[in-house]
């Protein structure tokens, strides 16, 4: 084998709002450096804490739609009826092509496109424990009017029933072990032996 890095495969972590995703996300980030977390682009407004860059590219409605246009994200999508959500293409090519772990967290409709762009890439359903313990999370959030919960409530009924479409469901009911699962089907498998 040579030194040329080969390209790794790409996981894709999607689930139903509220799940953890950006949480598990987290912990990928803080604990395992060696994996490369996408960076969505989104016209929402940034939440208290969320750092352009860092958490989001936070755009508004004119350039998120020039990148679109451009073929410049790998996925896009209007989430709960509302903001625009992305993930810039070039610099998921860019980490694959270095041989580097590759994590994208989106969303269930980013997923079905991904799937159809890159059907190589491994796709992880990360489920609640049960729907009480999805509500709890969502309303304990408190970032989100009774309006917006009850839309978020009503997409993560639909996003519940897309389960099957996914190669691997990791249920998010401790954020450690759920986000150490989900690395480990990062690492390559140990060779075999004769």
């Amino acid at each position: 084998m040579t030194g040329v890095p080969q390209p790794r495969r790409l996981v894709v972590l999607a689930g139903p709002t509220a799940v953890g995703k950006g949480t598990v996300a987290a912990y990928v980030r803080q604990h395992h450096p060696e994996v490369w977390l996408s960076v969505s682009a989104t016209t929402r407004p940034a939440r208290p804490g969320e750092e352009n860059g860092r958490h989001y590219f936070f755009l508004d409605e004119q350039e998120f739609s020039r990148l679109e246009e451009a073929g410049e994200l790998l996925e896009s999508a209007t989430v709960h009826g509302r903001a625009r959500y992305g993930t810039p293409r070039r610099a998921v090519e860019q980490v694959l092509g270095q041989g580097r772990p590759a994590l994208l967290e989106i969303d269930l409709q980013g997923a079905r496109q991904v799937r159809a762009r890159m059907p190589e890439a491994l796709f992880v359903f990360l489920a609640p424990p049960s729907w009480e313990e999805l509500v709890d999370r969502l309303v304990g959030r408190g970032t989100e009017t009774e309006e917006e919960r009850a839309v978020r409530l009503q997409t993560a009924r639909t996003e519940l029933a897309a389960m099957d479409e996914f190669d691997v469901t990791i249920v998010n009911d401790d954020v450690a072990r759920a986000a150490e699962e989900l690395v480990s089907l990062m690492v390559d498998p140990p060779p075999a032996e004769d």
